[in-house]
Parts: C-alpha cells; structure tokens; sequence
C-alpha cells in the first residue's frame, strides 16, 4: 500500500474513533484495537495524535480531550465530533457534479476509481437502492476511453506508447511511437506530453483527439534533455520570468486555442479574440506565429512583433526573388 493510501486510511479511522469512544466508553485499548482492525501499539499512537486536535484557535478548549490508558479510553471532550462524518444532500451533489465532470475530461483520473466513488455516493443518497443505468456509451466515445486508459497505463508502467492521433492544425490522422513524460491540464482540456519519436522532439497530444492507443512492450525512453526541458519551460506555469505574447486570433481560427497552451482574454464584436501565451524564446515563437499565417496576429511584446515582421518580409523577399529568377528564366 502506498504512503497516500495508508494515510487515507488512518485519517478515516481516527474520524471515526471519536464516535466509537463515545458509543464504548471504558473500553480497553485491547478491545478497541481488535473492532478497529489495528494492533494496540497503532491505537495508542492514534490516541496520541488525536488527543492534539480540535477546533481553529487550537487553544486547550478547544482539543479534543481524552482519558486514555490500555486498560480503559474515555473522550472528555468531543470538539463536536460527536458521529461519522456525513454529507448533506447538497455536499453529495456538489461532489457528484464534481466527479462526473473528471470523469468525462480524458486523462484527469482512473476512471473505474471515479464510477466506483459515484456508484458509492449514489447508493447512500438513494438509500442503498441501485441507481438507474447509464445510457450505453457510443462506439467512438468507448473507444476513446480505452485509449485515454492505455495511454495513463503506459505512463504509469514507464512504457512507450504507439498512437493514432488527429492533428487538427493540419487535418490529418498519424500514426506515432511517444514516450510519455507527464500529464498535464491547459484551460479545460487534458494532454499527454511525450517525445514524439517521429518528430523527435516534444509534443502535446490531446486526449480527445487519440483514437486509438497500444502500449508497447518496451520502456519508455524520452531524452534526458527533453524531460528537463519540459520541466524547465512549462508553459502551463504562469511563471512572470517567461516572456508573454499577446496575440489577436480571427475568428475562423479560435481552434488554435485548443491546440496550443492559450489563455483568452477578450472577445471583440466581429468574434475575433484577445489571448495571450508564455514563451522560451522568440525565434521559437516567431516560427510558430508564422505559421498560422493571417489567422493570428502579434500584438506585443514588441521584440516579438519585430521577430516576426523581420521573418515575414525575409520570406516575401525570398519568394520575389524566387519569382523574378523564373520570369527571367522563360
């Protein structure tokens, strides 16, 4: 059992010791240990803990207070922990919003971990009586899951992953071999960072937008340099050292803020939109922005508007050069 998980447990367990006290007062540590499912020893270290808990303020007041021994536990004071913990009917439907919602965002969480603590909740709000079935899922939509699966499997196990990707800025479905490096999650939308052994070099791939997944039968080797780059130059860390464009997307190309690490500030009349974006370096970012051609425009930071009109005017000198070497040549 992982460390996480032995402190879940403790912490529901001496949640509920309070409530046991009160139900068993006297008790023997001996007798309190074997209900409780621990040894002695445990239970008197949890008695220690608990005995310095309480209410804000943490004055002596407000600890709850204990008469403790092997021989016989009493509480003194509760702090108001007088029963199990229990949710109201608007914190368990705040909770199942909250689950259902990372459920359905690829790659967040298990999601047999997520069903399961819906399943549990719903069974205690109905009762014990079994909640209606879901509607079956659709095809595509299960396919999808299963590569969002294999893909945190892959990561988990530190094994190169083979993938059908649709890569929407070109239209186009891919095959490829990545070697995961993390997950991470950029305005809503979840991503499988890896290196990309065709490109080779470090890409984003969108959960929704993987087809399909098979995890490969080999380790995952990602470049030490790629995984201290990604580290060093998170752009999903809103880090003020890093260099910030501000950037004007028409509105046939609101996709790219899918795609790229985005944020939108402002929407103007016509649909266009206001967003800005970190980056390492602005030859990286110049390249990027040229590539989207008329569909975005660079509004500042100033050595970013110069980068790029220097690398525009360096191709349209290039393609009339290209044009009149033709025009003389027939």
């Amino acid at each position: 059992m992982s460390s996480s998980s032995r402190l879940s447990v403790r912490l529901s367990r001496l949640l509920n010791m309070i409530p046991y006290f009160i139900a068993n007062p006297g008790i023997s540590a001996a007798d309190a240990a074997a209900d409780l499912g621990v040894t002695t020893k445990q239970l008197m270290s949890d008695l220690n803990q608990l005995w310095m808990c309480g209410l804000p303020g943490y004055g002596p007041g407000d600890l709850i207070d204990l008469s403790f021994s092997e021989e016989s536990i009493e509480v003194t004071f509760s702090a108001g922990i007088d029963r199990p913990l229990r949710l109201t009917s608007t914190e368990a439907t705040a909770l199942l919003v909250a689950l259902r919602s990372i459920e359905d965002m690829p790659g967040m969480v298990d999601p047999t971990a997520a069903q399961a603590a819906i399943a549990k909740i719903e069974a205690a709000i109905t009762g014990g009586r079994p909640a209606p079935d879901p509607a079956p899922p659709t095809p595509r939509a299960q396919g999808g899951k299963d590569a969002v699966a294999t893909v945190r499997a892959a990561l988990a196990d530190k094994r190169a992953v083979q993938i059908v990707y649709y890569s929407a800025s070109r239209d186009v479905v891919s095959e490829r071999v990545v070697d995961p490096i993390r997950i991470v999650l950029v305005d809503n939308n979840s991503y499988l960072q890896g290196w990309c052994r065709q490109a080779e070099g470090v890409r984003l791939f969108r959960f929704d937008r993987i087809e399909a997944a098979t995890e490969l039968d080999e380790a995952a080797r990602p470049p030490s340099h790629a995984t201290a780059e990604a580290a060093a130059l998170d752009l999903f860390q809103d880090d003020p050292a890093v260099p910030l464009a501000r950037l004007l997307v028409r509105p046939d190309y609101g996709w790219v803020l899918d795609q790229y690490p985005m944020h939108r500030m402002a929407v103007h009349p016509d649909g266009s939109l206001e967003a800005t974006m970190r980056f390492a370096t602005l030859d990286w970012m110049a390249r990027l922005l040229l590539g989207f051609g008329a569909g975005v425009s660079v509004l500042g930071p100033p050595e970013l508007v110069a980068a790029v009109r220097e690398r525009s005017n360096a191709a349209l000198a290039a393609y009339a050069a290209a044009g009149y070497e033709e025009a003389g040549a027939s």
